[in-house]
């Protein structure tokens, strides 16, 4: 697996039961916004006598600010809970190629109730928009990735799950600041300990955001004066958009763009992270499928999920948000594919790419990469960022189309 981290712990929901019992595929990194000031401490104190640790917890929150009644109402009744635990340990891994993850996901019910979504809530949408600058369809995309439209959100206690995170000596720099921030939402009376709940690692609501997220850029959009990202509607549209906006979406660009690649191409410059502009690949013969070629002087990256015989897209700028989201390169991808259906593109073009390895064949290929000094992190049968990468430079060196894909010619060949 590539030693990239995710910014959220968690896959979302939707994107979670496609794994094998875990919603996690790397590990966890901080969030976005600023912990409180505990993640200073590498070391914050964990295990041991959980009233003591509570008492800890306590503390800390009123040191950040938190008044006494808000902390005893959110820590007491406390428990560990063991199943989040397990959860937690399991660190299943995401196989599905992108054609198979995106096809199912991407579905028609899905689209349809979307785009219902859209229409009911289309002042809300605008608003977002006219605020933030993100188009309904980028929000609608992840509002159905990660909870289905609020149906799949998770039935672990949130206050439980991240008292047990935190209490946990595996991560406790994670998850103790987001406990503190849990106990900010309590006093602002936007949660209740005892009934609200959610993913196991502490995301709560239609878009999975964790609680220091939700306290930077929750927005009420409903105007009841709280925002509460479980039920309403309005708070989840304007919470995700201005969420997104810090992520850095850029308003009127886009951020995948389906594309028909010709035989002959400078493959190795392909993947995230190129230098060349849309204009570039025109220029070499790469063609939008929707003829627009308004935004040739962007920064564009070809990807090739599935290598230069399979669907072909190029990312702009914006697609760097959805990385900011989740750096899964499958959730990612057909995310922003999925956004560019609600926003009018047609299914894209499956192409006929070549066979992948199988989990076997993968480590093999993997093991060999690193015997030639490669970093492709753990030898985990994941074709991830740091596996593409070190795939190109090979298939570079042995003469072979370097468009990132594992097949059996490349494993063969080495």
């Amino acid at each position: 697996m590539d030693r990239h981290t995710l910014r959220r712990s968690t896959l979302g929901l939707i994107f979670a039961s496609a794994m094998a019992g875990s919603a996690i595929a790397q590990s966890a990194a901080p969030a976005a916004v600023p912990p409180a000031s505990s993640a200073a401490n590498p070391k914050p104190a964990c295990g041991g006598d959980l009233a003591a640790f509570l008492a800890g917890v306590k503390a800390e929150a009123i040191t950040d600010g938190a008044d006494a009644a808000s902390a005893d109402k959110t820590l007491a009744g406390a428990q560990i809970d063991q199943k989040v635990l397990a959860m937690d340990r399991s660190q299943g891994v995401f196989r599905q190629t992108f054609l198979e993850f995106s096809q199912r996901t991407v579905s028609q019910g899905r689209l349809d109730i979307g785009r219902q979504k859209m229409k009911q809530y289309a002042d809300v949408f605008a608003k977002a928009e006219k605020d933030y600058g993100v188009p309904a369809g980028v929000i609608t995309a992840f509002w159905a990735m990660e909870t289905d439209f609020g149906a799949v959100q998770g039935n672990f206690n949130t206050r439980n799950a991240l008292v047990t995170l935190a209490h946990d000596c595996r991560r406790p720099e994670f998850f103790r600041p987001r406990l503190i921030a849990l106990i900010e939402l309590v006093q602002r009376g936007d949660v209740d300990p005892t009934t609200t709940t959610g993913a196991w690692a502490g995301e709560i609501g239609q878009t999975q955001m964790l609680p220091p997220d939700i306290i930077a850029y929750g927005t009420d959009g409903d105007g009841d004066g709280h925002v509460n990202l479980k039920t309403s509607a309005p708070d989840v549209i304007l919470t995700t958009a201005r969420f997104l906006q810090h992520l850095g979406f850029i308003r009127d660009q886009p951020w995948l763009q389906e594309v028909a690649v010709p035989d002959n191409l400078p493959w190795e410059k392909s993947g995230i992270g190129g230098t060349l502009t849309a204009g570039d690949w025109f220029k070499l013969g790469v063609k939008p499928r929707d003829g627009d070629t308004k935004f040739a002087s962007l920064p564009a990256a070809l990807i090739l999920p599935q290598g230069r015989k399979g669907p072909a897209f190029l990312t702009y700028p914006n697609y760097n948000t959805y990385l900011g989201w989740n750096q899964s390169f499958i959730y990612t991808t057909s995310a922003a594919y999925f956004a560019t259906r609600f926003a009018g593109a047609p299914p894209y073009n499956k192409g006929a790419p070549e066979v992948g390895l199988n989990d076997v064949d993968m480590k093999a290929l993997q093991t060999k990469l690193v015997a030639r000094g490669y970093d492709v992190g753990k030898i985990d049968g994941i074709l991830g960022s740091g596996t593409r990468v070190a795939i190109q430079k090979e298939q570079f060196r042995l003469g072979m189309p370097a468009d990132g894909w594992a097949t059996s010619a490349l494993l063969n060949a080495l």
